[in-house]
């Protein structure tokens, strides 16, 4: 049997996730892997960019019910050639995933007006 097993939504102010990013440098290297900071050609990524993969991650968690014990680094927002965004997990997350069902993630992305927002839904 399949269906949605869950959905999750989440908005970051970008002004304000980029604050707290100059605020605390080390924040970026908790919340993303090396490859989620950098763009295809190898330039950063700027402050919205991030903001963007950061409420995936939020709405990632959501969508699997916001469980205690989630790592940042064990869900990847990554990006199709064509530019689709997907998500990779592993370890905590693809165990909560495995746990619910969950076999097909689909996300959606996007920021203008200073505000990220990210949908995710997990389907089994």
């Amino acid at each position: 049997m399949s269906g949605i097993v869950g959905v999750g939504i989440d908005v970051a102010e970008v002004g304000r996730f980029g604050a707290a990013l100059e605020r605390t440098p080390e924040l970026a290297d908790r919340l993303f892997l090396p490859a989620e900071q950098v763009l295809p050609d190898g330039g950063r990524r700027g402050v919205a960019s991030l903001a963007v993969r950061f409420a995936a991650k939020e709405a990632l968690a959501k969508a699997l019910g916001a469980p205690p014990g989630l790592h940042w680094h064990d869900a990847e927002v990554c990006v199709h050639d064509n530019g689709r965004p997907h998500l990779r997990v592993r370890g905590t997350v693809a165990a909560r995933a495995a746990e619910l069902g969950v076999r097909t993630w689909h996300v959606s992305l996007s920021h203008d007006a200073g505000v990220a927002s990210a949908v995710v839904i997990a389907e089994g």
